[in-house]
């Protein structure tokens, strides 16, 4: 990583961190929202100028290795919780998603990636783009919703709803991904489904986020059990993400250029 990609993310964490300490105090003294959303906003800026630098500079979507795609997370983390926040007029995100792009941007700053110039040729593909970038948006909704309820758990409120209404808006983005994936797949390997060990825990997340939808009314019947069911069920969206690529059967699985 060049030094002045590690200062950008270094640049953009500390404005979301204060933001996030700003924020904090907001909830008391309704003055610092200004200050929240200047610290927040020049974090996306920078991180966004950041990812259309490495675009130009790497001639390709900077979606190669972990360390990009950790960006993106940090930066989508930021802006869907900021727009769902605005939607659903609530400052509970603002933490939980300020935090989450904290996050992935000092991961990248303590294990820095190689920005490879490179794609291999099942990458060179339209799909490409548009099913990581969903994919990516969904994991962020998905994890915003698993970091509210685990706040609301932390601070022993009975009260699932945001978390919930986190997991509608980030399921059918699921969906999307899932289904532009299988498209990508058809056209890259010629069919749509291969239970590939990347493919076998992306249906699975899909799957269990299904299952919390349909469990919904009766947890919400029992609000604390219902928020350590959403913050549980993001470990699966953890696993497919990053635990499944040291399986074993990953070896010879069609998505082994997501390691790095």
């Amino acid at each position: 990583m060049s030094g002045a990609v590690w200062w950008a993310e270094l640049a953009a964490a500390l404005c979301w961190l204060l933001a996030a300490g700003a924020a904090v105090q907001a909830w008391r003294r309704p003055g610092w929202d200004p200050v929240v959303r200047v610290l927040g906003a020049a974090g996306l800026a920078i991180a966004g100028s950041l990812l259309a630098w490495l675009w130009i500079h790497l001639d390709r979507p900077p979606l190669r290795t972990l360390g990009e795609t950790r960006l993106w997370y940090a930066i989508l983390s930021v802006a869907a919780g900021g727009l769902l926040a605005w939607r659903l007029r609530t400052t509970a995100l603002r933490v939980p998603m300020l935090l989450l792009g904290v996050l992935f941007l000092a991961l990248n700053l303590a294990l820095p990636q190689t920005l490879d110039r490179t794609l291999m040729p099942a990458l060179r593909s339209p799909w490409f783009v548009p099913h990581v970038v969903v994919y990516l948006l969904s994991y962020a909704v998905l994890g915003l919703s698993a970091g509210v309820a685990a706040w609301h758990l932390l601070r022993r409120r009975d009260d699932g709803g945001l978390a919930f209404r986190l997991v509608h808006a980030g399921l059918p983005l699921l969906t999307i991904g899932l289904c532009l994936g299988a498209i990508w797949a058809k056209e890259a390997w010629g069919h749509y489904w291969a239970w590939d060990p990347k493919e076998t825990w992306a249906l699975l997340t899909w799957i269990v986020y299904v299952c919390l939808i349909h469990a919904e009314r009766d947890l919400r019947d029992r609000p604390r059990l219902a928020l350590a069911v959403i913050t549980g069920a993001f470990t699966v969206v953890l696993m497919c993400w990053f635990l499944v690529n040291y399986l074993p059967s990953t070896a010879v699985s069609v998505h082994t250029y997501t390691r790095q």
